[in-house]
C-alpha cells in the first residue's frame, strides 16, 4: 500500500480538482516529478490479482445451483430464487464500493479491503462443507427420488447467507476497481498508452476467462467427483494468491488519487436548476443578450478531464448554469456551489443520464445469460453425461464451452478483425460501442432459440424412452451450440457495456463507471427471478405441472426459454431506437492542447 494516506484534492476558484498522482516516496518519477504510469509493467500483477481472484470466485460458485440441490437439498425453483437475489445483491454492492473508492479512499486501497473479505467468505462456506453440523445430513438417491430429503435449518440457511454476504461485500469491492485500477496504469496523454487501454479492455476480459477454464473444469470435477471440502477449500487458496500477488506489486502501481463526492455535484445539478425552473434557458448556440452560462477554463494539468461543452440535450440542466447576480465573485469564482453550477459540471450529469437507457437494454440480454448457472444445469443433470465409459461431465463445467468460445473469439477480434475492420469504417475500435453491444443483444436471442429447441428434443427423447424422472440418452453435447452462442453474446455485450460505461462516464466517475455493468446483471437477476415467480405461479392449470416444476420432464421450460427469446426481440427493437439517437460524450470533447491525432482519436 502507498506509505501514506491520498492527500485530499485540492480545488481551484473554479470549483475544480487538482488530478495529479498520489504517489509513494518510492515511486520512479518522471522529469515533471510525477511517477510515470506502470503500463504493462504493472499488469502481471493487476490481471494476475483479478485472475486468481475470479478463478476463485467462480471456482467457488460455478457449481453453487448443483451444491444447493445436493448439498442443501433444495428445489429447482427455491435454489433459482436464492441465485437470483443473492446475485442481485452482489451486483448492487459495486455502487457502493465504486462511491467510496472515488470519493475517499482511491482504489487501490478498496480492492486490498475486499480481498480480504472475500477471503472471510471462502473460508465460511469451506467450514460449511467441512463441518457436518453446518449442512443437511446426506441424502440417498432413493430419498432424493422421493422428495423425503431433510433440508436446511435456520441455522444452515444463516451461516450460508453469512457467507454470501462476505462474498457480495467483496465482490462490491473488487468489481467496480480492478478494472479502472488497471487502466489507471496506462498514460492516456501518449499514443503507446492509448493503445494500452483500448487493447486492456479485451485482454483484461480474456485473461481471466482463460483461466476459467481450470475452475469451470478441474474445480468443478474436484466438487463433484472428489470432495466438496477440496472443491471449496481450493479457490480458498487461491484467493490468498490473489492477496499476495496483489501487494508484490505496490512499488509499480499509480495510485490516482480520490477526488471527493462526486454525487454532491449530481444532486447540486438537479436542485440548483429546480430553484432556476422559471427561467427561460436559450439554445446552447444561441447567443442572447444578458444570459451567461458559467464556464470556467480548465484547470491546468487536467489532461483526463477534456473540456466539455454545453448541449442541447436535457436543455432543463442549462438553467442550473445561467448566472444571475450576485453568483460569483469578482475573479470569477462562483459564490455558491449549491447555487450556481458549471457547464462541465451539468454536462457530466448528462453523460449519465444518456446512458441509463443502454443500461435498462441490457436486462432482458443478461436474463438471457444467467440461465446458463440455473436451468442449463437443470437440463445437463437429467442427460447423459459420460464421456467414455468411466468418466461424466459435471454440470457445472458446461460454462466452459462459452468460456472458450470468449477465450478464442477475443483474441482474433482484437488483433485480426478490428485491424481490418478500422480500415473500413475510420473507427478506432473497429464498429461502435452500441454496434458491439446490439450484436451481444442478437445473440443472447439465438441462444434462448437455439435452447428451447434443444430442451424440447431433451424433453421427447425422455419421454419416448419412458425416462422420466431419470436420466434421457440425449448427449449433455447437445446443449453446447447454445453455449456458444452465449459466448459471443457475452463476448460482445459484456465486454462492450464495460468498455461503453468507461468511457461514457465523466472522468472522475470511473469506478462508478465500472459498476455500472454489474448493476445491470443485478436488475437482471432480479428480472429473471420474477419472471420465475410469475411462469411458476401462472402456468401449468387445468392439473397439468407448471412450467418450471421440479420434474424437468414434465415441465416445459422450453416454452421459458421462448418467452425470454421473445423478450429479446422486443429489446433489440428498443435498443435499436435508442442507439439511433445516442450522441457519444467523445464528440463533444474539447483539448485544444492535444494533436491532431488526439482530437481524430476523441471522435470515435
Amino acid at each position: 500500500m502507498p506509505s501514506s494516506p491520498p492527500s485530499p484534492p485540492l480545488e481551484n476558484e473554479a470549483g475544480g480538482k487538482d488530478h495529479n498522482h498520489h504517489l509513494p516516496p518510492s515511486s520512479p518519477q518522471s522529469k515533471s516529478g510525477q511517477r510515470k504510469p506502470g503500463g504493462w509493467k504493472s499488469m502481471p500483477y493487476v490481471l494476475g490479482m483479478e485472475s486468481f481472484e475470479r478463478l476463485a470466485t467462480i471456482g467457488l460458485l460455478a457449481n453453487f445451483t448443483v451444491f444447493l440441490m445436493t448439498v442443501f437439498h433444495m428445489t429447482q425453483v427455491s435454489s433459482s430464487y436464492l441465485i437470483n437475489i443473492w446475485s442481485g445483491v452482489g451486483n448492487f454492492t459495486p455502487l457502493v464500493g465504486a462511491y467510496i473508492s472515488d470519493a475517499y479512499v482511491g482504489k487501490f486501497r478498496v480492492i486490498a479491503f475486499s480481498s480480504f473479505v472475500s477471503l472471510l467468505g471462502m473460508m465460511t462456506m469451506t467450514l460449511i462443507v467441512a463441518i457436518p453440523t453446518l449442512h443437511p445430513p446426506s441424502c440417498t438417491p432413493q430419498q432424493a427420488h422421493l422428495n423425503q430429503c431433510q433440508g436446511p435449518t435456520t441455522i444452515h440457511m444463516a451461516v450460508l447467507i453469512l457467507a454470501l454476504g462476505f462474498l457480495s461485500i467483496g465482490s462490491g469491492g473488487i468489481r467496480p476497481c480492478s478494472l479502472p485500477f488497471g487502466v489507471d496504469q496506462f498514460d492516456p496523454t501518449t499514443d503507446e498508452g492509448r493503445k494500452g487501454i483500448n487493447s486492456f479492455f479485451n485482454w483484461y476480459y480474456t485473461t481471466f476467462t482463460i483461466i476459467l477454464l481450470i475452475a469451470l473444469t478441474l474445480v468443478v470435477y474436484i466438487q463433484d467427483s472428489v470432495s466438496w471440502v477440496w472443491g471449496f477449500a481450493i479457490p480458498t487458496i487461491l484467493m490468498v494468491c490473489s492477496i499476495v500477488l496483489y501487494f508484490v506489486g505496490t512499488k509499480l502501481y499509480v495510485y490516482v488519487k480520490p477526488e471527493g463526492s462526486v454525487f454532491t455535484g449530481i444532486v447540486q445539478a438537479f436542485v440548483i436548476a429546480f430553484k432556476k425552473r422559471k427561467l427561460k434557458v436559450p439554445n446552447a448556440d444561441e447567443i442572447v443578450i444578458g444570459v451567461k452560462f458559467y464556464d470556467p477554463p480548465p484547470v491546468k494539468g487536467m489532461y483526463d478531464v477534456p473540456k466539455l461543452h454545453l448541449t442541447n440535450k436535457f436543455r432543463f440542466l442549462n438553467k442550473a448554469a445561467i448566472i444571475l447576480p450576485g453568483e460569483i465573485t469578482s475573479d470569477g469564482a462562483r459564490v455558491n456551489s449549491w447555487k450556481l453550477a458549471s457547464i462541465q459540471q451539468i454536462e457530466e450529469v448528462k453523460c449519465i443520464l444518456k446512458v441509463i437507457p443502454v443500461l435498462v437494454s441490457g436486462i432482458i440480454c443478461f436474463t438471457a445469460i444467467a440461465q446458463q448457472g440455473t436451468f442449463t444445469i437443470s437440463q445437463a443433470l437429467k442427460m447423459d453425461r459420460h464421456l467414455g465409459p468411466h468418466f461424466q461431465i459435471p454440470p457445472g463445467s458446461l460454462a466452459v464451452f462459452s468460456m472458450i468460445t470468449i477465450g478464442i473469439w477475443l483474441p482474433f477480434y482484437d488483433r485480426i478483425l478490428v485491424p481490418s475492420l478500422r480500415k473500413i469504417t475510420k473507427i478506432e475500435t473497429g464498429i461502435t460501442l452500441l454496434q458491439r453491444i446490439g450484436i451481444g443483444i442478437v445473440f443472447s436471442i439465438l441462444s434462448m432459440v437455439v435452447a428451447a429447441m434443444v430442451e424440447k428434443m431433451r424433453r421427447d427423447s425422455a419421454v419416448h424412452h419412458n425416462h422420466i424422472d431419470g436420466t434421457a440418452p440425449l448427449s449433455v453435447m447437445w446443449l453446447v451450440p447454445q453455449l456458444v452462442l452465449m459466448g459471443f453474446a457475452e463476448a460482445f455485450n459484456i465486454i462492450g457495456q464495460i468498455e461503453f460505461y468507461y468511457k461514457e462516464f465523466p472522468e472522475n466517475m470511473k469506478s462508478f463507471a465500472n459498476s455500472m455493468f454489474f448493476v445491470t446483471v443485478g436488475m437482471a437477476n432480479y428480472f429473471s427471478g420474477a419472471l420465475v415467480m410469475i411462469v411458476h405461479k401462472f402456468t401449468g392449470k387445468n392439473g397439468r405441472p407448471d412450467w418450471l416444476t421440479t420434474n424437468i420432464d414434465v415441465g416445459r421450460v422450453d416454452y421459458f426459454y421462448y418467452v425470454i427469446a421473445g423478450l429479446g426481440v422486443v429489446n433489440i427493437i428498443y435498443f435499436l431506437v435508442i442507439a439511433s439517437r445516442y450522441e457519444y460524450k467523445s464528440k463533444m470533447e474539447i483539448n485544444e492542447d492535444e494533436s491532431q491525432f488526439d482530437i481524430e482519436l476523441n471522435k470515435i
